[in-house]
């Protein structure tokens, strides 16, 4: 039987060297990578560890793959640090490459991946060294820089579209301002900024990229710095200044001419501004970054609706809705926002209601907004702690589906009157979906709403009103507060209706927290913190990674081969 090799492509290298490449390929295999993943320690000694996994579903009537190929960013790597298994299952046989040259091939022997069959290869790559240069970077002090291009294979065999993960661990020590992450290249279909970056359960900072139509025979390019003092100095690669006449002046001219100056300098702007904006409402701490496994059960709306990172006015509408409803507070005036406090609470409140009650005993705007801040902060560090262990895109998918069950419940009602019934209970989980005023009217459309019986403590004119108003519309009458006589609690179009609670969630834009991106930013300033961004431009060879990096070798203008990729 023959041997068959995922290998990965070397171009750069048999460019330098003034020779080619040709291994044999096999002609009957073809496969699809539906996941991989990547993580990149980076050392306090100086030394790199490459953590790969990377599931491989083997298409049918193709050969079995037997033996998979392993570049490695350069010579100075430990072959007996290498530990691989395929399905848990450990691989029998590591020895360097006969194809890729640094690299070594793993052997998976008797868990060969058959055709039709799907299987999972871990590899760990314990230590790499001479695998940090010298940056560029005008800091006060010397930075180190790691550039990498994970492991691709052949476009001929690889087909289909790859969930991807790739996240740089940096040495410990760091301070959060202090490091610097490279934007990504080679195509890269991801965000430029990470999804997700901070310290890790070991306090090493860390970022992580992903992509969910990203491919398994593409290079792609990434890289951090950080400050040379947190490893030898004397191990990090004097690189030289980047070769600039690698870039393509035409290319760039010719975008340009295509464009026009005009639109090009005008878009940068602007682009940039979205970006910025976008970023200061991402307000979620970074978590660990391989998440856990399984959903977190338990969580309330409000909590759900953090987790979603939903819009900051809406959730405090949401915690003033939730507290109307336990009977804690009643809406003295909306016009402002005043809101007067139940005495004693009720017991089943939760610590975010609390200290949003407490807000509310504020009379000075400033102090209402701070303490309004740290409730949030406080929600989102409560809801960062219950996700520990559990996977944040399992529980989002959770909550949705809740939030849909919601929608099909109101839906099916048979009359107005159940479906405001209905509508009332799970009203809460419906305000999840950022859809969810439009979804209001749509459900309702020109069918009258009951108002929920706990309306009379948001609406100070209802109570207001005698209990004779309405013009027959009248449905349900409560006690009124002050105990004299009865509240009547109107019917009103569902479009009216919605738009009576989107007010309710401007009122917080406009009379409570001010603008709703500015008291977002500050909170997201505390909990998430914006990594500082590298100053690299793109102007090194190979496509990109930035003046002065290092991929993962020594060489003019980063133009080598990093971890199976061409530069």
């Amino acid at each position: 039987m023959r041997t068959f090799r995922l290998f990965f492509l070397w171009l750069i290298i048999a460019v330098m060297l003034g020779t080619s490449i040709q291994p044999v390929l096999a002609q009957n295999l073809s496969f699809e990578v539906p996941k991989q993943e990547v993580v990149v320690f980076v050392n306090s000694d100086g030394s790199i560890s490459l953590d790969y996994t990377i599931t491989f579903k083997n298409l049918p009537g193709r050969d079995a793959i037997d033996i998979v190929d392993i570049g490695m960013p350069n010579s100075n790597y430990d072959l007996n640090s290498i530990s691989a298994e395929i399905d848990g299952q450990r691989a029998t046989l590591i020895r360097p490459s006969e194809y890729v040259n640094p690299g070594v091939e793993i052997h998976l022997g008797n868990y060969a991946i058959q055709p039709g069959q799907t299987g999972t290869l871990h590899v760990y790559v314990g230590k790499v060294e001479r695998a940090l240069g010298k940056s560029t970077l005008e800091e006060a002090e010397e930075y180190a820089s790691i550039v990498i291009t994970p492991n691709f294979f052949s476009r001929d065999f690889t087909r289909g579209t790859t969930e991807y993960y790739f996240t740089i661990v940096l040495p410990p020590g760091l301070k959060p301002e202090e490091p610097r992450y490279h934007t990504p290249s080679g195509n890269w279909p991801g965000s430029d900024e990470p999804v997700e970056s901070g310290f890790d359960n070991q306090g090493r900072v860390y970022y992580t990229w992903y992509a969910e139509n990203a491919n398994a025979y593409s290079s792609y390019k990434f890289g951090a710095s950080f400050p040379i003092r947190l490893v030898p100095a004397q191990v990090v690669v004097a690189t030289e200044t980047p070769n600039l006449r690698t870039v393509d002046i035409d290319a760039i001219i010719g975008t340009l001419c295509t464009a026009g100056f005009i639109g090009f300098f005008l878009l940068i702007p602007i682009l940039s501004i979205v970006t910025s904006n976008r970023r200061k409402l991402q307000y979620l701490p970074p978590k660990i970054a391989v998440e856990g496994h399984g959903i977190k059960r338990g969580l309330t709306a409000v909590e759900a609706a953090i987790l979603m990172e939903q819009p900051l006015d809406k959730v405090l509408t949401m915690i003033l809705f939730s507290v109307l409803k336990k009977g804690a507070a009643i809406v003295e005036s909306r016009d402002p926002l005043v809101l007067k406090i139940s005495d004693p609470l009720p017991e089943n409140l939760q610590p975010y209601e609390l200290t949003f009650l407490e807000a509310f005993k504020q009379t000075n705007k400033k102090l209402k907004e701070s303490k309004l801040q740290d409730t949030i902060i406080g929600l989102i560090k409560s809801v960062s702690e219950k996700m520990k262990g559990f996977s944040r895109k399992e529980t989002i998918d959770y909550y949705k589906t809740i939030m849909e069950k919601a929608w099909q419940q109101v839906a099916a009602a048979d009359t107005p009157d159940v479906k405001s019934d209905v509508y009332e209970q799970v009203m809460d989980w419906t305000m999840v979906d950022r859809r969810w005023d439009d979804r209001t009217r749509e459900i309702f459309q020109s069918e009258p709403v009951r108002v929920p019986t706990w309306w009379w403590r948001y609406d100070p004119i209802i109570r207001s009103a005698p209990s004779s108003s309405g013009g027959g519309l009248a449905k349900t009458t409560v006690p009124s507060p002050s105990g004299s006589g009865n509240i009547t609690l109107p019917k009103l179009p569902g479009s009216d209706f919605a738009a009576s609670m989107v007010n309710g969630v401007q009122s917080f834009s406009a009379d409570v927290i001010g603008n709703v991106t500015t008291f977002t930013e500050r909170i997201t300033n505390k909990t998430n913190p914006p990594p500082k961004p590298s100053s690299y431009s793109s102007r090194s060879g190979g496509g990109g990674g930035g003046g002065g990096c290092a991929c993962a070798c020594a060489c003019a203008g980063c133009a080598c081969a990093c971890a199976g990729g061409g530069r």
